[in-house]
């Protein structure tokens, strides 16, 4: 199966790392949720990273789609982490009142990998 979107997912031991530095549109957020899905199927991932450290804001809409596709790999029986989040897109989070539920968070992605047991300490 091939991917769909524009967004690379690569595979880091039993984990997938992916780095979100673009806008994510309807069509291309719905690529990026195939194609997280179609590769934790494929490379039975236990754990995914999702880098958002590109990303200067979050609206609404990409705080929908990172929640889904944290609780679309949840039910997988993939944990989810979120790194890279800018102080700014911290706070906005919170003053929209959105609970991430199914994503966990880490500061960057040494420790997100650390977080799912993907790189050790050192």
């Amino acid at each position: 199966m091939s991917r769909k979107g524009p967004i690379p997912i690569l595979r880091v031991g039993n984990v997938l790392l992916t780095t979100i530095h673009i806008d994510l549109q309807d069509t291309i957020a719905a690529a990026f949720q195939e194609d997280v899905l179609t590769e934790i199927e494929k490379t039975g991932a236990h754990g995914i990273v999702v880098d958002i450290s590109g990303l200067d804001e979050v609206d609404t809409h990409v705080a929908r789609i990172l929640a889904e596709t944290g609780a679309m790999a949840r039910l997988m029986g993939t944990r989810a982490v979120l790194v890279g989040m800018r102080p700014e897109v911290a706070a906005t989070l919170v003053r929209m009142g959105y609970a991430m539920g199914a994503i966990e968070t880490a500061l960057d992605v040494d420790d997100g990998l650390r977080l799912l047991g993907g790189r050790p300490k050192g």
